[in-house]
């Protein structure tokens, strides 16, 4: 791929991903350096005349009011990323640490952190010859910002902690830094504090997980509209007047969706004259449902791409821009996570009610008291077999689980630093959570696959749509039909890997 050109204004979250997981290089723009070098003057200017300013000639946090002068700059760039790299617990994924340094390093790119050009290069160079950073995943409270993992990112950038092979294996930064031939960095003033204050961690894994969760939606339109073939629901729910009367854009979509995934089914044709006037909320129901997890997707998507463009430490340089105006270095509260901690919240509960709708659509196909039909947990001579009857089980305790996982953590806050920093987001934990979430709704919605597509195979010779028919041949391709009990758990992790790339969510093109 071209290369991304970062300037700190226009990163989609789309390029994040190419960066993080398919290793597009990255480089600063050209303009955007020299409104960094111009920022970085101001911060010189500071040191050289000895005058007062938080974190540039003062410590940090209730250490603000500690005069640093001197040799001690560099020293105290040092010790701020040493003694804040208290990280714990189990390691960031490469793709996650490779995103979070390109989105600081695209923030540092605005220029208002003054920073010297060659610190976002040296991102750039990492990121470009494959350093990632050991980061635990522990130990930020989302202000002042992501502290720890950031200073594990800048731990390796001066040489020192640990980075992770693609093997999984950790080896010391300077090893890793000496292979890449990559030279470590010597930070000057206010460097430090550039790096490890901001917003980058939590967004890295929020803007991952939207993305995912963006294919999760699209492919539970498939599986909901295929699940309502097969349990011979009606398609009148998905009538677009309807949803004209009520015009959110995410409920428009979604109906619009399952219309295309019954449009031309023969099993639909099959008992158009049944008599039955509505089918049960899981079905009738999709489109509010997953409509409203639509629009809250688009919501967090407005959230995470503002912040993926913006200037989140502490405090900021500002260059005048006439005579008539002066520099300023301002201390301010962009570190402060509450508008991810926010989105990342809302997208957890968003995505236990997509995965509970599907839940209970499984169960609809599962349970011969609802099924229209079909045999018992579709099962192969039911009784000697017990077909998908554990498979709704293991179905039920995600959902059960993503309801406990979906408690907001925005909601908590503890006091920390000395009562200086008296009110946090708790952004990295509701990021934490958000990722669990995201990987038990994939796997609800791998069980619903599975068993929908058993379901259509005892329809036969009735077919389902033309998309209906695309859906089943792609959970085909890596899953074949149960016609005895076996181990399903391989089963499942195959079609939620389908999923994960997208290959089901096709059905709707």
């Amino acid at each position: 791929m071209n290369a991304l050109h970062i300037s700190g204004n226009d990163l989609t979250l789309e390029a994040v991903r190419e960066v993080a997981a398919e290793r597009r290089p990255v480089l600063l723009l050209a303009e955007a350096r020299e409104i960094v070098n111009r920022a970085r003057a101001v911060v010189d200017d500071i040191v050289e005349g000895n005058k007062l300013a938080y974190a540039i000639t003062t410590g940090v946090g209730k250490l603000s009011d500690v005069r640093i002068i001197g040799d001690e700059i560099r020293e105290l760039q040092v010790n701020l990323v040493r003694s804040h790299a208290v990280g714990i617990g189990e390691a960031l994924s490469d793709v996650e640490v490779r995103a979070m340094m390109l989105l600081r390093a695209n923030s540092l790119a605005k220029g208002f952190s003054g920073v010297r050009a060659v610190v976002i290069d040296k991102l750039c160079e990492m990121l470009n010859r494959g350093v990632t950073p050991f980061v635990p995943s522990q130990g930020s409270v989302g202000a002042s910002g992501d502290l720890a993992p950031l200073a594990h990112l800048a731990l390796v950038m001066i040489g020192e902690g640990e980075c992770v092979e693609a093997n999984g294996r950790r080896i010391p930064a300077s090893e890793a830094l000496k292979r890449a031939q990559i030279d470590p960095l010597a930070l000057e003033a206010k460097e430090s504090i550039s790096l490890i204050n901001g917003t980058q961690a939590m967004l890295a894994i929020g803007t991952l997980a939207l993305l995912e969760a963006e294919t999760l939606v699209d492919s539970a339109d498939v599986l909901g509209g295929l699940s309502c073939d097969a349990l011979k629901g009606t398609d009148t729910a998905f009538d677009e007047r309807i949803h004209r009367a009520r015009p959110h854009a995410g409920q428009t979509k979604s109906a619009a969706n399952l219309r295309k995934m019954l449009e031309g089914s023969q099993i639909r044709e099959s008992h158009r004259t049944c008599g039955r006037v509505q089918d049960a909320y899981s079905l009738r129901c999709i489109p509010q449902v997953h409509g409203a997890v639509r629009d809250t997707l688009r919501h967090c998507r407005e959230i995470f791409e503002i912040e993926a463009n913006s200037a989140v430490d502490n405090p900021l340089v500002f260059v005048g821009s006439s005579s008539n105006s002066h520099d300023d270095v301002i201390s301010g509260g962009n570190f402060h996570g509450e508008p991810l901690a926010f989105a990342q919240d809302f997208l957890a509960i968003a995505l236990s009610a997509l995965a509970g709708i599907s839940e209970r659509r499984i169960e609809r196909l599962v349970n011969p008291a609802l099924s229209e039909g079909l045999p018992p947990f579709l099962a192969h001579g039911a009784g000697l077999n017990s077909g998908f009857m554990m498979a709704q089980v293991a179905a039920a305790a995600l959902v059960s689980e993503n309801k406990v996982l979906a408690h907001p953590a925005s909601v908590d806050s503890i006091t920390t630093s000395g009562n200086k920093e008296d009110y946090v987001s708790m952004g990295m934990t509701a990021a934490n959570k958000l990722k669990r979430v995201v990987e038990n709704t994939r796997n609800v919605l791998a069980i619903e696959a599975m068993a929908v597509a058993q379901a259509i195979d005892f329809l036969a010779p009735l077919k389902s749509s033309r998309r209906g028919q695309a859906a089943h041949a792609a959970i085909r391709s890596v899953c074949p039909m149960v016609e005895k009990d076996r181990v399903m758990y391989n089963d499942f992790a195959r079609i939620a890997s389908l999923i994960a790339t997208g290959k089901l969510a096709e059905a709707l093109e």
